[in-house]
């Protein structure tokens, strides 16, 4: 567990990554790139210790925090299953992930749904209240939406 919650709090750093010729989906049309998305890139991280990793959330970002925050994405699961409550969204399809599918990290974020979604390889819009954790990001997500409901 400690690994994927490493992992994730690497995706916040905002790294993108290229398409590949062989891959199912554009990179450059799929990719999805929103004012929403760029908050949540803004968080830095600090390093005191090895295996360890803190947030350090902006203005911006707090501004938000304890609040309705809306996302488009794709869907990540973290379990099996078609009907997913608990999964991590991301800015590009689950083919061009690095650890799940080809490319570098997507930027990423914890969800936790009201009610269970059905897994798509499409993209997703859900809302719900952002939380920011300050605890070590190695162990714990540091951005969720909770609470979160899909937007039609």
């Amino acid at each position: 567990m400690k690994k994927y919650i490493f992992v994730f709090a690497l995706l916040l750093q905002g790294l993108w990554v290229r398409a590949q010729t062989h891959s199912q989906h554009n990179l450059l049309a799929d990719q999805i790139d929103s004012f929403n998305w760029g908050i949540i890139g803004s968080v830095q991280f600090r390093v005191p210790k090895p295996n360890e990793l803190y947030p350090v959330y902006n203005e911006m970002i707090n501004r938000f925090s304890g609040r309705q925050f809306e996302l488009e994405g794709y869907i990540v699961p973290i379990k099996d299953g078609m009907k997913q409550t608990k999964f991590m969204l991301s800015t590009i399809p689950i083919n061009q992930c690095f650890y799940c599918g080809k490319n570098g990290i997507p930027t990423m974020i914890m969800i936790e749904m009201a009610q269970p979604i059905k897994f798509t390889f499409e993209s997703v819009t859900v809302k719900g209240v952002l939380k920011l954790d300050n605890r070590n990001a190695a162990v714990y997500p540091p951005i969720s939406l909770t609470g979160a409901v899909p937007v039609q």
